[in-house]
């Protein structure tokens, strides 16, 4: 009878200590909320979206009401600036408390280690994603490992007036028999520009059948061998273009005005709500469609990151835990508004995406703009 008391207390001393640990965690987060509350957090994000913006006012208001926390959107038109006023800072104490980042941008500052740590472990409502489903741990190629957050997913795609494509993709060869039949109806925002970059990128996986070496680190053989490809299929394609690829807008935003005004047939999104989103705001005509570019879209996640000089790292992680909530991640999916898909697990099935493929490794990125940029802006 001893022995089996002994035994049943033995069995009993794991699951008391998960809860001693689980309650010490519970009440640590707890007492970093108290503490962030009164602090201003200095939130460096895009700010070219009427949308963007105005969600993150009204998270602003749930931050204040609910938490005490004052967040400050700074707009900036590329992340890059933000970056380069976290090297500029280092360690010293700076302005940037919270970053909306990815890509290139993320492995600089994390190789140059400028970014906090154990994120995945430190905020709560990062169990609640979708790393089983969704291509989350990886950034460009570069693991995430806990020093960024995903904030929600994004997908390369066309949006084109009916009678320019015809079902939901669309492959270079036809993009260019539309562009031989409708000399200057087309064109794309001019590289280091995120979608044009990212045209050009969807273009190689493309044309090279999606080469492995596009995953890997660039080396000068894989991009001797595979940007030809390319090459030969823009320089077939730029004196089909609007103002002949002479002239190139320089942001999404201003070719889907183009789109809008009856310029241009075709626009790119990067949100795969963009049309909806857009109709409804009445940005955009109600009868587009959309379209891959290719039999997958290029998929990434942005995401949440703090510089290991914030001023307010703790009332930061406390805005990334309220931006991952069920009723954040809601109001920021909602057709009215943004409309960005959610990352969390238990709102998968309420979002309509494209076949994925994954983004290129990140050193791609610079390469290809550069490269595009010596041939074509020299």
């Amino acid at each position: 009878m001893r022995r089996w008391l002994v035994a049943l207390v033995m069995a009993c001393v794991p699951v008391m200590a998960g809860a001693d640990s689980s309650d010490s965690s519970n009440k640590a987060w707890q007492q970093q909320v108290t503490a962030a509350q009164g602090k201003t957090v200095y939130f460096y994000a895009w700010g070219g979206s009427q949308g963007v913006n105005n969600y993150l006012r009204w998270a602003g208001r749930q931050l204040r009401q609910q938490y005490g926390i004052r967040l400050e959107h700074v707009k900036v038109d590329d992340i890059a600036t933000a970056v380069t006023v976290v090297l500029n800072q280092s360690n010293a104490a700076g302005a940037v408390d919270l970053l909306w980042i990815n890509g290139e941008n993320f492995r600089t500052l994390k190789q140059a280690g400028l970014l906090r740590g154990q994120l995945d472990s430190n905020i709560p409502n990062v169990s609640e994603l979708a790393f089983d489903t969704l291509p989350l741990s990886s950034d460009f190629g570069e693991p995430v490992e806990g020093f960024e957050v995903p904030w929600g997913i994004g997908q390369f795609h066309l949006l084109a007036r009916p009678d320019s494509i015809s079902g939901d993709q669309f492959s270079p060869s036809q993009l260019m028999d539309f562009a031989k039949a409708n000399h200057n109806r087309f064109t794309y925002p001019a590289p280091p520009e995120f979608h044009g970059t990212t045209f050009l990128k969807s273009l190689l996986l493309v044309l090279s059948d999606k080469d492995s070496r596009l995953y890997e680190p660039v080396t000068e053989a894989a991009a001797a061998d595979l940007l030809p490809l390319l090459w030969d299929y823009l320089d077939s394609l730029h004196p089909l273009l609007w103002r002949q690829g002479e002239v190139f807008v320089q942001s999404v935003s201003e070719q889907q005005r183009l789109l809008a005004d009856g310029v241009l047939d075709i626009a790119f999104s990067f949100n795969p709500n963009e049309l909806e989103v857009a109709a409804q705001a009445g940005r955009l005509p109600a009868e587009l469609t959309r379209a891959s570019l290719g039999v997958e879209a290029i998929t990434n996640s942005h995401y949440l990151a703090i510089p290991v000089s914030a001023q307010a790292p703790e009332a930061a992680e406390v805005v990334i835990q309220f931006l991952l909530s069920r009723e954040a991640q809601q109001q920021k999916a909602q057709l009215s508004g943004w409309g960005d898909p959610s990352v969390r697990r238990d709102m998968l099935q309420q979002q309509q995406l494209f076949p994925a493929t994954a983004e290129l490794h990140s050193s791609w990125q610079d390469y290809l703009e550069s490269a595009w940029l010596e041939r074509y802006q020299h």
